[in-house]
């Protein structure tokens, strides 16, 4: 090839390469105003559908300002899900931490800057609820240097926008903000491609089946289109833009929702488009191959419990596994039979009922008929609408499931020197106590010299009723003191035998 045709190729390779929109992950700690600033920008209305005010599960949403697009992702600002916080990383172009300018840096926005700064994003930091009296954007910066974030407005290099998601204050600047660093950036894709990206959420829907929200990197999804992820493929029934509304296809940076799925994909997986069927499964071959030996080993208690666990999205789903990963399983293992999302079922019901197993279901319904079975059944099923909610019970469970360990505890012993009163089942003696202490209520074993083998030998057990000092009932007798002792057991009792007093205590399970 001629320097000129290289040279014509390269003009041409770059002109299909075209500016694309910037695709921004929203992270900070909960309740600091993430979905509030989304609301303000364009009414998108999370916060008042979101259970306990917590955005539980990752959405994308597109907005048009001044003429150019912005694809933001929401995440969850709780330290719960930070699982769910990295993916949103992972994918995105540009980062906007939001800090309350009334409460400062906390513990998950902390966590945030270090996904930020994993990912190598530029970040914008926006300082919310400056609408506050308690408001104190200097003390924010000053805190924010700490974890080695330095605002322009202290020095450093990364902008900051002060905003009121309240108000709506300077949500036009942290817009322009977002335009100017994706135009620094330079970011660029080439539509005519076939498609690839990332799939963000996914769920089995009641009537629509396997669904997906995907954020695309190159190309452009039509529908009709091959589709495949590294567990999944299927054919593109339909597409959806982010607010459901029907569309033919979707380019560079735009999310969208695809129906066509056999299975439901995982999250964070990357997806390509095929030219046929046999290519898209062999893709999912190859890569089902890679992950088999990634499979992650399970550490196995004393004892385990099993459940069953259902939810409404993959991410969710997979916010709550990692939670209970960090539950401890030393004394108890938790064995998740099978992880799902979808309604609860009667194949759930059975698959409980076969293996003692809890349904733990997180934002799913269940039928009146799944209801009637399982009660029939004495399944238990709990359902939540809270993360933090289910993980409690889930401990709670777990706890109630321990055995708790007996602990022998060995007080002391002591010499029998005289036999005072002979019953049928019980003996008052005379002791000396030759080590530690002796207890009323105690457990003893009996030790007698054998003539033959000089060896001590266990001829019975008994316990301790009571201890007179002289003619006075006490609670114990330590080393080198003289006792009487009421003794009940069926061994008999001879001078010079010696008997071993201990107790037997019960393990206090304090919790996992």
């Amino acid at each position: 090839m001629q320097p000129t045709e290289k040279y014509q190729k390269k003009k041409i390779m770059v002109e299909k390469e075209k500016n694309r929109a910037p695709v921004v992950v929203v992270m900070g700690h909960v309740d600091h105003g993430k979905s509030s600033i989304l609301e303000a920008i364009k009414d998108l209305k999370i916060t008042g559908k979101e259970s306990g005010g917590i955005t539980q599960h990752i959405g994308a949403y597109e907005i048009d300002h001044n003429s150019k697009k912005i694809t933001f992702l929401d995440t969850p600002g709780h330290e719960a899900f930070s699982s769910m916080r990295s993916r949103g990383a992972r994918v995105a172009d540009i980062a906007v931490l939001v800090v309350a300018a009334d409460d400062g840096v906390k513990a998950q926005t902390k966590e945030a800057i270090l996904h930020i700064k994993k990912a190598e994003l530029p970040m914008i930091v926006a300082i919310n609820k400056i609408d506050k009296a308690e408001a104190d954007p200097n003390r924010v910066a000053q805190e924010l240097a700490e974890s080695e974030v330095y605002l322009e407005s202290i020095g450093g290099k990364v902008p900051v926008v002060l905003v009121s998601a309240k108000t709506k204050e300077n949500i036009g600047e942290l817009l322009e903000m977002i335009l100017l660093i994706a135009e620094i950036e330079d970011l660029k894709a080439d539509s005519s491609l076939p498609a690839t990206g990332v799939i963000v959420e996914s769920q089995l829907d009641p009537l629509k089946g396997s669904t997906a929200t995907v954020i695309i990197e190159q190309g452009t999804l039509k529908r009709g289109d091959v589709i495949s992820s590294s567990t999944t493929l299927g054919k593109v029934k339909n597409l959806e833009d982010f607010q459901g509304e029907p569309i033919d296809e979707v380019g560079p940076s735009m999310p969208a929702i695809v129906y066509g799925f056999v299975d439901v994909p995982l999250i964070s997986d990357e997806f390509k488009v095929f030219s046929d069927i046999k290519s898209a499964n062999n893709y999912v071959k190859e890569k089902s191959a890679e992950k088999e030996s990634e499979k992650r080993s399970v550490t196995i208690g004393e004892e385990s419990i099993n459940i069953v666990l259902k939810a409404d999205f993959l991410g969710s789903l997979e916010a709550i596994e990692s939670m209970m990963s960090e539950i401890p399983q030393e004394r108890i293992s938790l064995n998740i039979l099978k992880s799902d999302v979808g309604e609860i079922s009667e194949v759930d019901v059975n698959l409980a009922k076969s293996s003692n197993a809890t349904i733990f279901g997180f934002r799913v319904k269940k039928s009146p008929q799944v209801e009637i079975i399982a009660e029939r059944d004495q399944v238990k099923i709990l359902t939540f609408d809270i993360i933090y909610e289910l993980i409690e019970k889930v401990r709670e469970v777990m706890e109630k499931s321990i055995t708790p360990k007996i602990e022998r505890i060995d007080l002391g012993e002591a010499k029998v020197l005289a036999l005072f009163f002979h019953g049928k089942d019980h003996q008052i003696i005379g002791c000396k106590v030759v080590q530690g202490e002796i207890k009323r209520g105690a457990e003893i074993e009996i030790y007698r010299d054998e003539a033959e083998s000089g060896e001590k030998k266990l001829i019975g057990k008994g316990k301790i009723k009571g201890i007179k000092r002289g003619a006075r009932e006490v609670e114990s007798e330590k080393s080198g003191e003289e006792c009487g002792i009421f003794y009940m057991g069926d061994a008999k009792i001879e001078e010079g035998d010696i008997i071993h007093a201990y107790v037997m205590k019960k393990e206090e399970i304090e919790g996992i």
